[in-house]
């Protein structure tokens, strides 16, 4: 049971990734103008989806997903300022930093209890 939860988390935290492949290409896609970005938002998006359901099968839905679109929204606005040229502002930061601890004190909370 404990490496069936530990594999969920990591496939949690790779559906993550691909959610940030998937915002960051649809971004660069210029709304499906560009075919590039717009097949790899397209992968993206299927990886995503397929990742999460998996993680699902393990992890409450309200937990899973409510870590999931953080780790999208963080990891989205980190790389934005690298890949497009965005502004990333102190405030932004701080408030990505409470995101990101909200992710933690989420995976903290779905611990089986003893």
């Amino acid at each position: 049971m404990r490496t069936s939860r530990r594999t969920a988390w990591l496939t949690l935290l790779l559906a993550g990734v691909f959610e940030i492949g998937y915002a960051l290409s649809v971004g660069g896609s210029h709304a499906f103008t560009v075919w590039t970005w717009s097949v790899a938002a397209a992968v993206f998006f299927v990886l995503t989806l397929w990742a999460l359901s998996l993680a699902l099968r393990t992890i409450e839905v309200s937990i899973g997903y409510a870590t999931w679109s953080g780790l999208g929204a963080a990891g989205t606005a980190l790389l934005g300022p690298v890949f497009f040229h965005e502004t990333l502002t102190v405030a932004k930061a701080a408030w990505l930093a409470v995101i990101i601890a909200g992710v933690v004190y989420l995976k903290l909370a779905d611990r089986p209890r003893p």
